[in-house]
Order: structure tokens, then C-alpha cells, then sequence
């Protein structure tokens, strides 16, 4: 897909790997719906530097585990940009719990992770599907993670909700085609904020263990994973329902 004059959705915009995407479809000419669920000022600022780039952007708000808020979150984009060519599913939760620690675990951690991770996509493209239709061809990307291929990573409920995302990924890419492709990108370590709070002291001894078992020797930043991205929105149009891992070969280290 060529990306001037085409429009985007990016869920979790405002901050690390949606920032990073957002900003890199702007700079594409591609016109931009920054989403955030409470990160208002990280999106706002998102927005603002992709209109610096002279495209149409703006941001929304809404929990994309709440279908009825994904359906006016599409809407409103839609309304805003004047079409809908893209949609990347990149808003994510996640707890920090050791995966042996099972009783650690409530009931709500479970729900509020899979219904951000693996329902809040499900809602998204299926509120995005006319639009994406209407636009002649769509694209849908979804961030899922290593996490989700290898069993390994922040909990057991994030593992599973990125393993369903993978799922969900290959039967979403079957039920929309042929007029939308449906592809994932499963990022390994991601450099940031997010495993920053989440690892505490212990982030720049786990960066580095990842930085050596990676054979090409280093983790990801955010702008790794939206060039990922965007190598699938802008690549063969006959790549449609795959998962490529975005982790500096860290599963396939020996």
C-alpha cells in the first residue's frame, strides 16, 4: 500500500511503540488517529508532531476493551480523517508476576489483560472492517509479542493473551479477505518506559542478558517494531495473516 493520502488508526499511540508507528505513518504522508485510553498528553503530543509533518492528526480517547468505545473511536476517526486504510492494534496491559507464582494471580488481572490484549483487537477491527472495506483495500497489524510464540515474558496472562492475539491475527486474516490483509508483529525486549516501570531495578541487567543471547546483539526500540510495521502495511500485498517476531533473532539463539 502506498501511504500518501491514506488515513490510520493507532490504538495506545502516545507513548513507545504506538508513538514511534504513528510518527513513521506521518512521515509517509499517511493521516493519523492517535487513540489513548489515559495517556491523553502523550497522544496529544503524538498528534502534534505528526501534523508537523503536514498530515491530519488527532487524538481520541477510549479503553479499547469496551466494544461501544471502539465503535465511536472508529467513527470518530473516520468522520475526522475522511477515510480509514489502516489499523494498527497496538494498546497492551500488562501485570509483572513471576510465572511460578500462580497464586499471585486474581481473576482480574486475568480479564483486564485479555480484554485490553486480545478483545480490545477483536473490537477494533471489527468496528474498523466497513470503513477499511469502503477504503478499497485495509490493512490491520496487530503488536503481539514473543511472549505470545515462546511462553516467556511479563505473566502467564499476558503469555496467553498474546498466544490468542497470534491466533486471532491468522482467523481474522481468513474471515476479511480478500479485501484486508491482517498481519502481526511480535516484538521481543522493547527499550522504554513500560518495562522500565515494570522491571525496576532489575531492567538494565535483563537488557543486557537479552543483548546477549540475541545474535544480532541488541533488543529493540520502538522504532524497530514500527518499521516492522510498516513494512507490512507497504510490502506484498500477498502477505496476509502472518506473525513475524521482531527481536534480534532471540528465538532462534542456540
Amino acid at each position: 500500500m502506498e501511504l500518501e493520502g491514506r488515513a490510520a488508526l493507532v490504538t495506545g499511540g502516545g507513548t513507545g511503540v504506538g508513538r514511534a508507528t504513528a510518527l513513521a505513518l506521518a512521515a509517509r504522508g499517511c493521516d493519523v488517529a492517535v487513540n489513548y485510553s489515559r495517556s491523553r498528553e502523550g497522544a496529544e503530543e503524538t498528534a502534534a508532531a505528526a501534523r508537523e509533518k503536514g498530515v491530519k492528526a488527532l487524538a481520541i480517547q477510549a479503553d479499547v476493551a469496551d466494544d461501544a468505545a471502539c465503535r465511536g473511536l472508529v467513527e470518530t476517526a473516520v468522520a475526522e480523517l475522511g477515510r480509514l486504510d489502516v489499523l494498527v492494534n497496538n494498546a497492551g496491559t500488562t501485570v509483572f508476576v513471576p510465572h511460578a507464582d500462580l497464586d499471585a494471580l486474581a481473576d482480574d488481572d486475568w480479564q483486564r489483560v485479555l480484554a485490553v490484549n486480545l478483545l480490545g483487537p477483536f473490537h477494533c477491527a471489527r468496528a474498523a472492517r466497513g470503513a477499511l472495506e469502503d477504503a478499497g483495500s485495509g490493512e490491520i497489524v496487530n503488536v503481539s509479542s514473543v511472549a505470545g510464540l515462546a511462553g516467556v515474558g511479563s505473566s502467564i496472562p499476558y503469555c496467553a493473551s498474546k498466544a490468542g492475539l497470534n491466533n486471532l491475527t491468522i482467523t481474522l486474516a481468513r474471515a476479511l479477505a480478500p479485501k484486508i490483509r491482517v498481519n502481526a508483529v511480535a516484538p521481543g525486549f522493547i527499550t522504554g518506559a513500560w518495562l522500565a516501570g515494570g522491571l525496576g531495578d532489575a531492567y538494565d541487567a535483563v537488557k543486557q542478558a537479552m543483548e546477549a543471547r540475541a545474535p544480532l546483539g541488541r533488543v529493540c526500540d520502538p522504532e524497530d517494531v514500527a518499521a516492522a510495521i510498516l513494512s507490512l502495511v507497504t510490502g506484498s500485498d500477498l502477505v496476509t495473516g502472518q506473525i513475524v517476531a521482531v527481536d534480534g533473532g532471540m528465538l532462534i539463539a542456540g
